[in-house]
């Protein structure tokens, strides 16, 4: 409870003190006196309500909860009600306090990821340590991590082994171990032993500056349901002032009724029509929804994202580093014109140029330095492979269509994997067979969608037919698009999209380093964020800090919880009120009751938005 709450508090029991004591002293009812009693307790809760609404007149911003609250107990007091008047400023004030505890509530999460942000660095000059903000720290100086320490950069490890906790930006509790030649994010806590890392991203770059600049972004991306809200509330407010008006004046000027009846009516309705069940419950259960998912690891953009994720029917994954690990390694050379060290040979030498995780597989198996005086000139053929001029030999490394637009002939091979095909001087030199493991966790990813409603799963891959039939069928996956070009990747999506349900949505998972368009594209893209990969975090509307698929289902849930919590906070704030502004009307409800329908109402419903954040892994 923050210090301004505590204050609200104690002027509640003053005022609930006063309150009573006021009912229990011996005046006349509507006598001087007894408007004076409890005129105390009603502005020691409600002048800052009273000043609000001045405010906001003064301000044009007229028709808020402020200016509902001081018209209906300031009319009460016109009319002789002065308990009814300064208890419903009082109820106002507990139901308010509540509200500003469940915000907070609600926010903790946020505010503890806002904890991973770094206060200092330990620079070290001349051998010397010297604590500096971390905005100071240039590229590839060297800082000293201690033991309980946070990283404050992101960099590589150039000296010393460690553990680290990377909870505060995966939401997983096993550490992590490091050592030397290991990428470190900033966020991260240090439990281990001494490390000295060189940095390798500014301060503005880094890791923890993105995360907190996509949290504190969040906010501004509403949902459609929070969107309605607030146009609901800017023409819902004034409507009920003038209805209110209306109820006060009219039916006393037809039939010659009692005035002080109809004007009590017409406080009663004011009271139970403020709007802050709906205000404040809609927009926290969409808060709640991103805080509580961010405590997983799973970072949402923004509400909008989440109710999109609520709908969806289609989930369209990329293969590599999405459902398998992305870690290739050479598992068979099968050579057809020349040994097997030479194919292996030519193929580094090809591939050398190149930063594509096939390439540096070929490389880390050839395990000898590139000698590049051997290559006269490389260039890369987008979606296909390598030309290079090795040894003056025109040399092509990469896929069938590679070879088929050398009319080159391929022979079949069964071999699981992603194949490398070398030609050389026009004439087939063999292929080279490089294996990806598939993550532990995706057939259960996969299984855990369907259980979730998901209706279609689809994987689209560049890698040969037979790999990615094989992949599908290992995971349970529906529809398997191979051989495909990045291009082809953003088209077959464009296809998916134009087939899917009209009200449902389409989600494409990649590892957002080089699906960035198709992320775009899709209603709702998730990206495997490495840890905080800046391409992922700019790219993506939602990113899963540890490369997990299992967090999809986890995401789903979140969202579809949220969403549905949000539509019973609609429908409960809606009915009750409109049933209660019917029999206020009628002059069946009674102040209490109104304020019921006002306060209780919101408590209740802002019980109901905090349990978005509550949702379990399992």
């Amino acid at each position: 409870m923050t210090r301004k709450q505590k204050k609200t508090l104690i002027r509640i029991i003053a005022a609930g003190v006063l309150l009573i004591a006021a009912a229990l002293l011996p005046f006349e009812e509507k006598s001087i006196p007894r408007l004076i009693a409890f005129l105390v307790p009603y502005f020691v809760i409600g002048w800052d309500v009273l000043w609000k609404a001045v405010r906001g007149i003064i301000h044009g911003q007229v028709f808020d909860e402020n200016f509902l609250m001081c018209v209906a107990t300031v009319g009460a007091l016109f009319v002789g009600e002065y308990p009814e008047a300064a208890s419903v400023m009082l109820f106002y004030q507990i139901g308010e306090l509540f509200q500003g505890v469940a915000v907070g509530k609600s926010r903790q999460s946020i505010t503890d990821l806002m904890d991973i942000c770094p206060e200092y660095a330990n620079l070290e000059r001349d051998g010397q340590l010297e604590e500096v903000d971390p905005e100071e720290v240039e590229l590839n100086s060297i800082i000293v991590i201690k033991p309980g320490e946070k990283i404050p950069l992101d960099g590589v490890v150039i000296e010393g082994s460690s553990s680290v906790d990377t909870a505060a930006l995966t939401g997983e509790s096993l550490p992590r171990e490091i050592g030397v030649g290991d990428e470190v994010v900033s966020g991260c806590i240090n439990q281990g032993g001494l490390l000295k890392v060189r940095v390798t991203k500014e301060y503005e770059d880094s890791t923890v500056t993105k995360i907190l600049e996509l949290v504190e972004n969040s906010a501004s991306k509403k949902a459609k349901a929070e969107n309605f809200i607030t146009r609901f509330a800017r023409y819902y407010t004034p409507s009920v002032v003038f209805a209110a008006l209306a109820l006060a004046v009219l039916p006393p000027l037809i039939t010659g009724g009692n005035w002080g009846m109809w004007i009590h009516r017409a406080l009663i309705f004011l009271v139970i029509s403020c709007p802050c069940a709906l205000v404040i419950s809609v927009p926290l259960s969409f808060f709640g929804g991103i805080g509580g998912a961010s405590k997983r690891g799973i970072l949402v953009k923004g509400g909008n994202y989440l109710e999109a994720l609520a709908a969806a029917e289609t989930v369209v994954f990329d293969k590599t580093g999405t459902l398998t690990k992305g870690s290739f390694e050479v598992t068979k050379i099968h050579s057809h014109s020349m040994a097997d060290d030479a194919l292996l040979d030519l193929a580094a030498h090809a591939e050398s140029y190149s930063d594509h995780p096939i390439a540096r597989s070929v490389c880390a198996k050839f395990g000898k330095e590139v000698d590049r005086s051997r290559i006269t000139s490389d260039e890369e053929i987008s979606g296909h492979g390598i030309k290079a001029v090795i040894d003056g030999m025109e040399v092509y490394a990469g896929n069938k269509k590679l070879m088929a637009d050398q009319k080159v002939a391929v022979p079949e091979c069964d071999c699981r994997g992603t194949m490398v095909h070398v030609a050389a001087d026009g004439g087939y030199a063999g292929h080279i067979v490089i294996s990806d493991k598939v993550k532990e966790t995706s057939a259960d990813a996969i299984r855990s969608l369907k259980e979730n409603g998901v209706k279609q799963t689809v994987m689209l891959t560049g890698d040969a037919k037979s790999t990615a039939d094989a992949v599908a069928s290992e995971l349970g996956i529906d529809t398997v698009c191979a051989e495909l070009l990045p291009a082809d990747k953003v088209s077959k999506v464009e296809e998916l999209l134009e087939k899917k349900a009209p009200k449902s949505t389409l989600v494409f998972v990649g590892d957002g380093i080089n699906d960035a368009p198709v992320l775009s594209r899709a209603d709702v893209g998730i990206a495997m964020g490495s840890m905080g990969s800046d391409a992922a975090i700019e790219a993506a509307d939602i990113v899963l800090m540890d490369d997990d698929p299992a967090k999809i289902s986890l995401a789903m849930r979140i969202a579809r919880k949220t969403v549905r919590i949000v539509h019973e906070n609609i429908v409960f704030a809606l009915g009750v009120k409109a049933l209660v502004l019917v029999l206020g009307a009628l002059g069946i409800a009674n102040m209490w009751l109104a304020v019921f329908a006002d306060v209780g109402v919101s408590v209740i419903a802002i019980l109901n938005a905090m349990r978005a954040m509550s949702i379990q892994n399992s």
